[in-house]
């Protein structure tokens, strides 16, 4: 797989003055990790949008500093934005060791076909998109995939039990946590159960079987 590169500057601009930096289309940066100093940093906002498009969450960064002899393995820990234009705000890199376990959030992509989508009214709830697992750096997945062919009925769910995982990677979610599940629409099921019957009015009783309204005079 083609590595990912990222060159980055020291940065010196700190505090309220970074935003100088964004109207020059330099985006900030920070760098931190276990076991290491954390550093400012600044990188050309259009070359960052490339590489957070191609690496995600998953794919590992080699990430070339001004200063630093050789580049550093991080991943991308989290990304700010604008709320309203959806610019890039901040950038907030981990560094990490190949022979130490990372933890992170990998996507969960559904594959196959389920049979119970045949039926008529039934529909697919995909209750949980992302896994979160630990592992070491090099067995990082860029996606798991939950395999829908046994979802044959309404009612059934793939549980994350039910992921085919890879080894020496291991999930920290429940596993009986659902991941996708055959349902029917409330309003389907409501038509099933169907409308209560409409009550009845009370008939008048008349003639004989009509009780006494006035009290017998003696």
């Amino acid at each position: 797989m083609e590595q990912i590169e990222l060159a980055v500057k020291t940065r010196e601009v700190l505090g309220k003055k970074v935003q100088s930096l964004r109207r020059q289309g330099i985006t900030p940066v920070h760098l931190y990790g276990h076991g290491v100093d954390s550093l400012t940093l600044e990188c050309d906002s259009a070359q960052l949008k490339r590489v957070l498009a191609q690496a995600g969450s998953t794919r590992l960064i080699n990430l070339k500093i001004d200063r630093a002899k050789h580049p550093k393995k991080v991943l991308v820990r989290e990304v700010q934005r604008n709320p309203i234009k959806g610019d890039l705000l901040h950038i907030d890199f981990y560094q990490i060791r190949m022979e130490e376990k990372v933890r992170l959030v990998v996507p969960i992509v559904l594959v196959g076909e389920a049979p119970a989508l045949k039926q008529k009214d039934n529909v697919l709830a995909h209750e949980l998109t992302t896994l979160n697992i630990e592992c070491l750096p090099d067995a990082i997945p860029n996606k798991v995939e939950a395999d829908l062919s046994s979802l044959t009925e309404e009612g059934q769910a793939i549980h994350v039990k039910d992921i085919k995982i890879a080894s020496g990677i291991t999930v920290l979610d429940h596993p009986g946590q659902p991941v996708a599940r055959i349902s029917v629409p409330r309003v389907r099921e409501e038509e099933k159960v169907g409308a209560p019957e409409e009550a009845t009015e009370p008939t008048e009783p008349t003639g004989e079987d009509s009780p006494s309204t006035t009290a017998e005079t003696q």
